[in-house]
């Protein structure tokens, strides 16, 4: 029998939370259009499973007077109960009430998204790792400023045993199987 632990590599629906990091009107203004289209897309994806599969969803935003509020078309996807910080520090884990927010949900399992990835979702992901957290980025799901800042942060990342992953094998693996009663819902949204 293998000493392999399947959950130690897939996501959970039971056991995952989903963390938004910074996604505000000054930052997007300074991401490639592409690239901008390709996280919002993913993070549509992720927020809308999350949803119906009933997923915490923590949602943070980095210094609002400076670099703004988040997105409006993210704002419409949080749930009406999601957990919403202001911070100043890089790491969520630094916010007040995040870490304690977080151990609330009881889940063990972080999928973080957001900007940018060399910074506020590095910090974040290694800060998590380091409390006990199993770490899960969406590397179509983050993004920096500049594609080298973000090649080396997904590097640095799962050198420090962040499962790197992307928005579909997420979602696929929430429903673990096509008889699922949201399959047919929540697959639609791929494209």
């Amino acid at each position: 029998m293998s000493d392999f632990n399947i959950d130690a590599h897939l996501c959970n629906a039971n056991n995952s939370c989903l963390v938004v990091i910074d996604i505000q009107t000054r930052l997007t203004a300074a991401i490639p259009v592409k690239v901008l289209a390709r996280l919002k897309r993913n993070i549509n994806i992720l927020l809308q499973s999350a949803n119906t599969l009933s997923i915490p969803v923590l949602a943070t935003e980095q210094y609002p007077k400076g670099l703004g509020p988040t997105e409006p078309e993210i704002v419409e996807l949080l749930p009406d109960n999601a957990l919403k910080f202001e911070k100043t520090s890089f790491s969520c884990t630094d916010a007040e009430k995040f870490l304690q927010q977080l151990k609330e949900t009881g889940r063990k399992q972080v999928i973080l998204v957001g900007i940018e990835a060399h910074v506020c979702v590095l910090q974040t992901a290694i800060q998590l790792i380091a409390k006990g957290y199993q770490v899960f980025v969406a590397a179509d799901g983050i993004c920096s400023r500049h594609r080298e800042n973000y090649e080396a942060s997904l590097m640095r990342m799962s050198r420090a045993n962040v499962v790197i992953c992307n928005a579909e094998s997420i979602l696929f693996e929430w429903l673990r199987d096509a008889k699922h009663k949201h399959f047919k819902k929540l697959s639609s949204l791929i494209q």
